[in-house]
């Protein structure tokens, strides 16, 4: 047998182990390239329990929330056990026979209501108690009684892709308790890939971030409404590159190149309630329609935002409380005599754009004058907020608990001349 024959006739031998080998590393090479494509961990998932029933999956608040770093909206019940602080801070015997067990602040002594707003992620269960109230564990074991009157998020259709079933909605109050779990790094299918992008906004330069769409669309999925000449448009996120406000409607234009202006809905016109714009160490900054100017997205952008396990367990606000007079303070802070904890949020204007900022994020706080304050971010980034009780005058105070002392220090907002948080 020639050379050549003994060639052919191994290669015919082993032909088939070959194609085996080769199909083997296509689909490895495959499956990490997808790995790489596909970074679901941003997107709650978890486990519901109903009365019959456990499901477990990603998961969407109807037709709202699906990132960690979202905001689940309620009401916590705080007591007015404080509001006299207001009128009189040198009474020394008004804190000696409360229970200033850290955060106890949201027990219900009283009855008196606050809004609570918390990232999913800092949540570890919400037990259900009835359609309008509900016990939040926090992942570092506080139980926290709210209730949902006000808002919406206690009373969804929650939708879950469940990971055996595929998609069911439940109705809220079916829904014993959700348990909250990191997500697996390649959720398929899922219920849509990220609108990322950048915002340009009148006289105020631009914002990039995740992407809330009128306040509710936020994944690729979900869909622009509007009119054109022809007729009724209805057009997947995924498939817009860019949407530029003018002319009573909007300018939308394709990732294939087409371009349509459409009227006629609260998506396109200015009915639209916002968009708003999560950005990386800094929170969700909400813009008008009326200083809106274009949107670009990204396509197929890969990251879904932080996971699960990026949010550390809460801890309680601590820092230096400096006042005019130059005394310092330093432990335990309760801002507002409401807020306590790092997971909670900081709000102001900036003209027209409503920032909501984690106090994790936050470095130090000078008030300026009755309006306004300058907030000092931990990423370097300064901004003058106003035009909410956080930042201005109507701030009721700050609480300092020092240590070695039994009794805190209250100090009224307008003896601050500077917070730092640790």
């Amino acid at each position: 047998m020639t050379v050549i024959g003994t060639t052919i006739s191994l290669l015919a031998k082993y032909k088939k182990a070959f194609q085996l080998g080769l199909g083997i590393i296509v689909a490895v090479l495959i499956t990490v390239m997808e790995t790489k494509a596909q970074d679901t961990r941003g997107f709650i998932y978890g486990k519901v329990y109903t009365r019959d029933n456990t499901y477990q999956g990603q998961l969407r608040w109807g037709k709202e929330e699906a990132y960690w770093n979202d905001h689940f909206n309620v009401s916590k019940v705080a007591g007015q056990q404080y509001e006299h602080l207001r009128k009189d801070s040198n009474d020394e015997n008004s804190w000696l026979d409360f229970d200033w067990n850290f955060l106890s602040i949201w027990e219900n002594k009283v009855g008196n209501t606050h809004q609570f707003t918390v990232q999913f992620g800092d949540l570890k269960t919400i037990k259900s108690y009835s359609r309008k109230s509900a016990v939040l564990e926090l992942k570092n074991g506080s139980k926290i009684r709210v209730s949902g009157s006000g808002y919406n998020d206690l009373e969804p259709r929650l939708r879950i892709l469940d990971d055996e079933i595929g998609e069911i909605s439940l109705k809220w109050e079916v829904v014993d308790k959700v348990e909250f779990l990191p997500t697996p790094n390649n959720l398929r299918p899922n219920f849509g890939k990220p609108l990322y992008g950048t915002v340009e906004v009148y006289r105020k330069g631009s914002f990039t971030g995740f992407i809330q769409w009128d306040h509710d669309e936020r994944l690729g999925n979900d869909k622009l409404d509007g009119d054109n000449r022809d007729g009724n448009a209805s057009i997947r996120f995924e498939s817009i590159r860019s949407i530029e406000s003018g002319r009573g409607g909007s300018t939308v234009e394709l990732h294939g190149g087409r371009s349509f202006f459409l009227t006629g809905s609260n998506d396109v016109n200015s009915g639209n309630r916002g968009i708003i714009v999560t950005v990386e160490g800094v929170g969700k900054i909400d813009i008008p329609w009326k200083v809106f100017d274009n949107v670009v997205f990204e396509k197929d952008y890969k990251s879904s935002g932080p996971g699960y396990s990026s949010y550390r367990p809460p801890k309680g606000l601590s820092g230096t409380v400096i006042t005019y007079e130059n005394n310092r303070y330093q432990g335990r802070i309760v801002y507002d005599l409401d807020e306590a904890m790092d997971i909670e949020f900081l709000e102001g204007k900036d003209d027209e754009l409503e920032y909501r900022i984690p106090f994790r994020n936050v470095k130090r706080i000078r008030p300026k004058n009755y309006n306004y304050s300058q907030v000092e971010l931990k990423n370097g980034q300064e901004l003058i907020l106003g035009d909410g009780r956080d930042v201005s005058d109507r701030n009721d105070g700050v609480l300092v608990f020092q240590r070695g002392k039994k009794d805190p220090e209250y100090i009224s907002w307008k003896n601050v001349s500077e917070i730092v948080f640790d």
